[in-house]
């Protein structure tokens, strides 16, 4: 069953438990009939029974009972038979298994004898009339003759057996049509339900065969789940071809920001091969920072692409602050801040890294001043970094955060960078479970805004008396 398709393990299931819902409804409406029908016997057998009895006791000799060819057995209490009904050949659950009359003189009584009141009794047996022997339901009971003998009159009804049978064989023979009836309707149900699946699966391999991530599989018309499974498909595709555009223009321009340096630097040390005196030692220097730092940047975007989630060590913010504030000396733009205790949960160093990359990104574009916030807000821990240039365009608010992405007037100031700050920022960001995002500085220029979620305070933080404390960068005036 594991190998077979799915329309024949529905066919399968669905003939399987219809079969079991009809031999359990069979079972039921065999032994609902099978009950009434040993009812209505016990009521005829009752009647005829209690009918006789009464002219037993109104004095009706046995001989002139007239008792027909219903079977009727009359017992004394000696066991002997005093009466049967016409054409009796065989009886048993009666009180006899005797059809032959015993004949027993007794005195005329003029009083009337009596029926018992009490419940008769019944059992089961069979009687053989005339040649044809059934099951019969017995009803027994008592009666006193006028010459006070006591006699119990057995009155037989038909079980009916051979209409529970009739039923029983027509069940039988109509189980296995039904059962290859509902087979067949589920398979064609199930195929025709299932031919949309199909023309999914074949485009799919079609896709994977030409590896062209710009076609789609058919959605049917339908609003079933058949439509819902193709509608996903189709955005899972759209989403891969994204991944996989963005991938190839991550390549390009990485290859592209990594000929620049590379170049200048082979160009570099052929000069000083060639002519050692023209060497340029610090600009060699400096294209291997650039290029160091740009391979370190380009791996963590790609750890951040695999899925690397940051661990949950708690991070103080402005401890954060002040330890990379420590490490800039001889900043051109002086660095404010305003520190208030707030705790995260997180890497490290990937935190340090985001402060590090808004602060570079700030002071490229301040004039004279950089400002760095720390607070709480709400469940929310915020960091504000603010410069006082010329700000980011409305439009450009959301390109300033893609991967090698420099605006005009950033280019024209930047020293070096290859437009991965920002981008490897709200990456971080975003898998600490925070945003990032920019807006207009209060004073002019741009400020850029991060919230992370708050960590659960184990302990109180201990800050200054003005829960904040101001510092300057070091290396700057203060």
């Amino acid at each position: 069953m594991r190998r077979a398709s799915v329309r024949a393990r529905a066919a399968v299931g669905a003939t399987v438990v219809v079969a079991v819902a009809l031999v359990a409804a069979g079972v039921a409406v065999l032994g609902v009939l099978r009950a009434n029908l040993s009812e209505q016997a016990r009521l005829q057998s009752e009647v005829r029974a209690r009918s006789v009895a009464s002219k037993v006791a109104a004095g009706v000799r046995f001989g002139g009972l007239g008792l027909g060819e219903d079977p009727v057995q009359i017992v004394d209490g000696q066991g002997r038979v005093r009466a049967v009904s016409d054409d009796l050949e065989a009886v048993t659950g009666a009180g006899s298994r005797s059809v032959v009359p015993v004949r027993v003189e007794v005195e005329d009584e003029d009083d009337p004898g009596s029926v018992s009141t009490a419940e008769p009794r019944f059992t089961e047996g069979t009687a053989r009339v005339d040649g044809d022997e059934a099951d019969y339901q017995w009803a027994a009971v008592r009666v006193v003759t006028p010459a006070e003998e006591s006699v119990t009159v057995y009155a037989g009804a038909p079980l009916a057996t051979d209409a529970v049978g009739s039923v029983r064989d027509a069940m039988l023979l109509g189980l296995p049509l039904l059962s290859a009836l509902v087979a067949a309707v589920t398979w064609l149900v199930t195929r025709r339900a299932l031919r949309p699946v199909e023309g999914i699966r074949r485009e799919m391999a079609a896709i994977t065969a030409s590896t062209d991530l710009t076609r789609r599989v058919p959605v049917p018309a339908s609003r079933d789940e058949v439509a819902r499974l193709a509608r996903t498909t189709n955005e899972t595709l759209a989403a891969l071809e994204a991944a996989v555009e963005r991938q190839r223009a991550f390549v390009a321009d990485a290859s592209h920001e990594l000929r620049s340096p590379i170049a200048s630097l082979r160009t570099q040390l052929e000069v000083g091969a060639a002519h050692p005196e023209l060497l340029d030692v610090d600009g060699a220097v400096a294209d291997v920072v650039r290029l160091q730092r740009l391979a370190g940047d380009l791996l963590l975007l790609a750890r951040l692409d695999a899925g690397e989630r940051p661990s949950g060590a708690r991070v103080e913010l402005a401890e954060l602050v002040r330890e990379e504030l420590a490490q800039r000396v001889g900043d051109r733009v002086a660095v404010r801040c305003e520190l208030g205790p707030v705790e995260v949960a997180g890497s490290r160093g990937q935190l340090a890294r985001v402060l590090g990359n808004l602060v570079d990104n700030a002071q490229r574009h301040a004039r004279e001043e950089v400002r760095v916030t720390v607070r709480e807000e709400g469940d929310w821990g915020v960091v504000e970094v603010a410069d006082d240039g010329s700000g980011v365009p409305e439009g450009e608010r959301e390109r300033v955060f893609e991967r090698f992405v420099r605006l005009d007037d950033a280019r024209s100031r930047d020293d070096g960078g290859a437009g991965l700050g920002l981008a490897i920022a709200r990456d971080v960001v975003l898998r600490h479970g925070g945003r990032l995002g920019v807006r207009d500085a209060p004073g002019g220029g741009a400020l850029f805004e991060v919230r992370l979620p708050r960590a659960a305070r184990s302990a109180p933080i201990r800050s200054g008396p003005a829960g904040t404390r101001s510092v300057r960068s070091q290396g700057l005036s203060a």
